[in-house]
């Protein structure tokens, strides 16, 4: 399997940049190792099945970034990609998810994708089956009488031929010029199945029981149809889909799916220090940590899971993990498992220059999407220089005064400045709001300045 054209380090450290703010470290540890997915594909077997991934641990205090960049990450990577959090896990045994639920997961990721990409290829074809369908619809053929059918001389015969085809004609030029969309017509459409879940327990799982059910009974069971008045544009839809999946063979997305899971997979593991054992604490929970990290191990390894298309190895799935660690340190996870991590980038704790920069330089910045929220109502908001140093200032202050959350503090701090703007914004329409100095200084500071108060409010 070949991966379609990927992005450099440069790149993707660029395209990063414009959501990211900082942490050049982490961008350029995980755009090195998006980058050797690519890589390994271009090196020839044998050695190719010998070069393992380097996972990576990034350690840093909630609000820097570590979410984000595996957000941003997942838009990049050309290969199926799950971020889900460690804390979900539970020890075999306990009520829970298992970890092998994730690669189940994964893999299901890469059918949809690769499902989607078939879907694309044969859209056309099926469009063009749609449209001969939907024609049948509006201009059905001259039913039979009985079991024969009514034989008229050749003259006659060759005359509805010719006026039927020219009467499929026109509406099918109506049809394309979407003269017809509005037009209702009554057609067999799938009935979805509302089959009872029997609940049984299995190695793979509770969460894996539903769709497993659900696969079980459709095959036992036909799929019922039920008549149903549509207008064209909606049927055209639906019989569109149909034909797509007709034109699409399953056995061949599947297999290319576990092929892509297994070569170029990606999970990001949030929230790992959740599972890490603290030091000198030997409580019930501590040992469930424990648990999960050791069923966990065998999966960042290289195990053989099994899922509903089938067996899914493990090796050369890219683990990336994150964690604030501020109770607990990467050396408190089991040995074996840090050893399956030799890659650790430390995010740096934000201060007042890099929320000025959050609140103005990302693509997506607060400032930005506030602006644009206010002229929906046709109101035109706009910040003065000033006004976002003193918003990035605030947010430091109560930071360092109260729990330190990052960058999510902004979305509290501009959700108490604009709070009145906001609540008023439908009889404010068409005026102007230029945020000052002084105005965020009349919102905030009383609440900033008072510790009880921002513990609280902000």
């Amino acid at each position: 399997m070949t991966l379609p054209h990927s992005f450099t380090p440069k790149e993707i450290v660029a395209k990063l940049d414009q959501f990211i703010i900082g942490q050049e470290d982490a961008k350029r540890f995980v755009a090195v190792a998006l980058r050797n997915r690519w890589r390994r594909q271009q090196v020839e077997p044998p050695l190719r099945d010998e070069i393992a991934p380097k996972n990576i641990i990034m350690i840093g205090p909630t609000g820097v970034g570590k979410t984000e960049i595996a957000r941003r990450l997942a838009h990049l990577a050309q290969s199926p990609f799950l971020k889900i959090e460690a804390s979900k896990f539970t020890e075999i045994g306990y009520v829970g998810r298992d970890v092998e639920s994730m690669i189940r997961d994964l893999t299901q990721l890469a059918v949809n994708m690769v499902k989607k990409e078939e879907t694309a290829k044969v859209r056309e074809k099926a469009a063009v089956m749609a449209e001969e369908r939907l024609l049948d619809l509006l201009v059905p053929p001259s039913p039979p009488i009985g079991n024969k059918t009514i034989s008229l001389p050749g003259p006659a015969a060759s005359d509805a031929a010719s006026g039927q085809s020219s009467t499929r004609e026109k509406f099918r030029q109506m049809l394309r010029e979407g003269k017809l969309d509005e037009k209702v017509v009554e057609m067999a459409v799938d009935q979805p199945q509302n089959t009872p879940l029997v609940e049984i327990f299995s190695g793979s799982g509770m969460d894996d029981m539903g769709s497993g059910m659900k696969d079980m009974f459709s095959k036992i069971f036909p799929q019922k149809k039920e008549r149903r008045k549509l207008s064209v544009a909606e049927a055209r839809v639906i019989l569109e889909r149909e034909e797509s999946e007709k034109l699409i063979e399953m056995d061949k997305v599947i297999k290319l799916a576990i092929q892509r899971t297994e070569q170029s997979g990606i999970i990001f593991l949030d929230e790992i220090d959740k599972i890490a054992s603290r030091q000198g604490s030997f409580s019930s929970a501590e040992v469930s940590r424990e648990g999960v990290q050791r069923d966990l191990l065998p999966i960042v390894e290289g195990a053989t899971v099994t899922t509903k298309f089938g067996m899914v190895k493990t090796d050369h799935i890219l683990f990336i993990a994150s964690g604030a660690f501020h109770l607990c340190k990467p050396s408190d996870l089991v040995p074996e498992l840090q050893g399956r991590f030799p890659l650790r980038v430390e995010l740096n704790a934000l201060g007042e220059e890099e929320f000025y920069r959050i609140l103005t330089e990302p693509k997506n910045a607060l400032i930005k999407q506030y602006i644009a929220l206010m002229a929906t109502e046709d109101i035109e908001l706009s910040f003065q220089e000033e006004a976002i140093r003193e918003m990035a200032k605030i947010a430091t202050e109560v930071n360092l005064k109260t729990e330190n959350i990052g960058a999510r503090r902004l979305h509290t701090i501009m959700e108490r400045l604009l709070e009145e703007v906001s609540f008023n914004a439908p009889d404010l329409a068409g005026q102007k709001f230029d945020i000052t100095e002084e105005y965020v200084k009349k919102q905030l500071r009383k609440i900033s300045d008072s510790e009880d108060l921002s513990r609280y409010i902000l």
